[in-house]
């Protein structure tokens, strides 16, 4: 690869290969920065993008680790929860970012454009609520069953997703958050006899794996400091009563209600981004036009917190506490060492000017003809052939006053020479029938004396 070397706090900007082989580039460049000890990060404009470079760049670099860093697939402000199964893939992705020396590591990271602008939880909470064990290991199962519930696991008769877990005496069944499979470990008293994996249709056990890794169930904590925190600031933040909301109510109980990730600040002092994950020892690169999907998003982002104003229920956090803006991001991201792939722009149209002589002047633009005058409206239909005069009609067939639509026009179809009126008959434009037309048959002679 014919590239030069990134420093941080540099930007270099490189034409983005056409079709697919923007994914060879994006392969030969984490390979070499993999060689360094350095991590890839690769922002997408586009989030059907990122799913692409996901499926092609192993085709180019089988060796490298890929991981994409999905989108909650929600509107801001929505008030249902993301699926399970993307928060576990979300804390799978960071916890692959913060252990990328590691086996279970990731070499390059693929990131939508409005998914980077997301505030996160800070790093230490994802080091805090995850914890692994291994066979022959002592384990007390009303402990475990207690760090579930606070880690934000749901006790089930039967585990058939990510974040379940259910206990039938020594038999503990467990879907960990960003596994692919769940756990059912068997215990000997409180020693940890086997771990196998089993299928969450048929509920059978498959083969035995050494140790299980659990991650948080949720992207916040649900333990009593966790809802505490949550209360505190809620009361610091919002107006209103918090009694009004249910939120708040079921915050207190202990239930997580649907929704309650747009209130994610509440949880946390601080809040972290995904550079806070990424660190210093990564290359960033910029796939496509990100500034207009940032002001698609902050537009959209306006307009839908602006809409949910004036709920006592749900009263909504303001944009900046939930999301960066663009200047946010260009800041955040300024301490990496950067590669922009923008489209190449177009040609021009105008051919190249020999050196040191002015291109020639552009021809006038031809004025185009003035429009004829708008001519009033005659007594006879304007389509009327002059090389047809009117045969002569009598007075009893004379046209006496405008008729209603749909009658037949003043001159006939059949031997119309051109098309319908639509200059000097107002209905005829849509209707393309004649606005003063003939009687469709002749008027009733009065009764003779």
């Amino acid at each position: 690869m014919n590239l030069p070397p990134l420093s941080p706090g540099k930007r270099l900007h490189v034409p983005r290969p056409p079709s697919s082989a923007d994914a060879l580039w994006l392969a030969q460049l984490a390979e070499r920065e993999r060689g360094t000890g350095r991590l890839t990060a690769v922002v997408c404009a586009d989030a059907a993008d990122a799913q692409r470079l996901l499926e092609e760049i192993p085709f180019f670099a089988p060796t490298l680790r890929c991981a994409l860093f999905p989108d909650w697939e929600t509107l801001p402000y929505d008030s249902f929860s993301p699926h399970q199964d993307l928060i576990s893939e979300r804390l799978a992705t960071l916890w692959r970012i913060v252990q990328r020396d590691r086996a279970q590591g990731a070499d390059l990271v693929l990131v939508p454009a409005t998914t980077a602008l997301y505030r996160l939880a800070p790093p230490a909470f994802l080091a805090a609520y995850s914890f692994e064990f291994k066979q022959q290991q002592r384990l007390d199962a009303s402990r475990l069953k207690a760090q579930l519930t606070l880690a934000g696991y749901q006790h089930v008769s039967q585990v058939v997703g990510p974040g379940e877990y259910a206990v039938r005496g020594s038999l503990i069944d467990l879907y960990p958050m960003g596994s692919a499979v769940p756990y059912r470990i068997d215990l000997f008293d409180d020693e940890i006899d086997s771990i196998r994996t089993f299928d969450p249709d048929t509920q059978r056990s498959l083969y035995p794996v050494p140790e299980v890794r659990l991650l948080p169930g949720r992207e916040f904590p649900l333990d009593e400091t966790g809802r505490a925190k949550f209360r505190a600031r809620w009361r610091e933040l919002l107006e209103g009563d918090p009694s009004r909301s249910r939120l708040y109510k079921d915050m207190g109980a202990g239930v997580a209600s649907a929704g309650i990730e747009y209130y994610l600040p509440l949880f946390f002092d601080q809040t972290a981004t995904v550079f806070d994950y990424l660190g210093s020892a990564t290359t960033l690169v910029l796939h496509g036009e990100l500034e207009p999907a940032f002001q698609r998003f902050a537009l959209d982002t306006a307009e839908r917190h602006r809409l949910a104003q004036g709920d006592p229920e749900r009263p909504p956090l303001p944009p900046e506490t939930l999301f960066l803006d663009a200047e946010g991001f260009y800041l955040a991201a300024k301490a990496l060492p950067q590669v922009a792939l923008r489209p190449p722009k177009e040609p021009s149209s105008q051919p190249n000017s020999p050196p040191g002589t002015n291109p020639a002047p552009a021809p006038p633009a031809t004025p185009s003809p003035p429009a004829p005058p708008a001519r009033a409206p005659s007594s006879r239909c304007p389509t009327w052939p002059p090389s047809a005069p009117p045969t002569t009609r009598s007075s009893a067939s004379k046209r006496t006053s405008r008729a209603a639509p749909g009658a037949r026009c003043c001159w006939p179809r059949a031997r119309a020479a051109a098309p319908p009126c639509s200059t000097f008959c107002a209905p005829a434009a849509s209707t393309r029938r004649c606005s003063n037309p003939w009687p469709t048959s002749k008027p009733a002679r009065p009764p003779s004396a």
